[in-house]
């Protein structure tokens, strides 16, 4: 009875596209490598943007990197890192087929993600109330170069803002597996969506990885 009730998950799992669910997966890996290697395009042009001003604008960068409270950076680099390892904890669960595994891990994910959202929600309002969001009311002290340092910040929130937006999607990605998996859907012979999301969550990962060193670790021996 239980293999019968596998091979119908499988049947129900496999799209009428697909001859066997072994395709179903190298197509499904292969187009999230795709939509990837879009991504890293998209993140690309903003690290060239923001290497190029930084070249350009290097005294005030560096003043304007001082400002960001690197604990928060360091400790959320800590989180998701950690949500990484948890994910990978759940793709491995789900190649062994461990339902309950799934479940904890995924749960884990979601809640380490939730976590960075938090952090990074503090931080921002941590900015608006020093006057460092880009508009009429900004104010950076110890430069005259108000307008380098509010490009400074801009690229910070839009750079951050996106990553931030990613990680919500992912986290409505994993409350969907969570869902799913809960239903039992997902076994050692279908795991495909669990590994994909792998894939995504740790391209987020991978992201603020970079982000990190380039927007609060840049000459922080300059305080003024």
């Amino acid at each position: 009875m239980a293999d019968e009730a596998q091979a119908h998950v499988e049947t129900l799992a496999l799209r009428e596209q697909f001859d066997t669910a072994e395709q179903q997966k190298s197509a499904s890996t292969l187009g999230m490598w795709i939509f990837l290697i879009t991504e890293v395009m998209f993140f690309g042009g903003m690290f060239l943007a923001y290497t190029i001003y930084r070249a350009t604008f290097s005294h005030v960068f560096a003043l304007a990197s001082t400002s960001l409270n690197v604990y928060i950076g360091a400790a959320n680099t800590v989180v998701l890192l950690c949500s990484s390892y948890t994910m990978v904890l759940a793709v491995r669960a789900a190649q062994l087929g461990k339902r309950n595994a799934i479940i904890v891990f995924l749960i884990l994910t979601l809640i380490l993600g939730g976590i960075f959202l938090g952090v990074k929600a503090y931080e921002w309002n941590e900015k608006f109330q020093e006057h460092h969001v880009p508009g009429a009311s900004f104010h950076f002290e110890g430069t005259n170069e108000q307008g380098h340092a509010q490009l400074f910040f801009s690229m910070y929130f839009a750079m951050t803002g996106l990553h931030a937006l990613h990680m919500v999607v992912g986290v409505c990605i994993l409350s969907f597996l969570i869902w799913k998996a809960r239903q039992g859907t997902y076994s050692a012979d279908y795991y495909t969506p669990v590994d994909i999301a792998g894939l995504y969550w740790h391209f987020v990962d991978i992201i603020w990885i970079y982000l990190f060193p380039l927007f609060y670790l840049i000459d922080r021996h300059l305080k003024s």
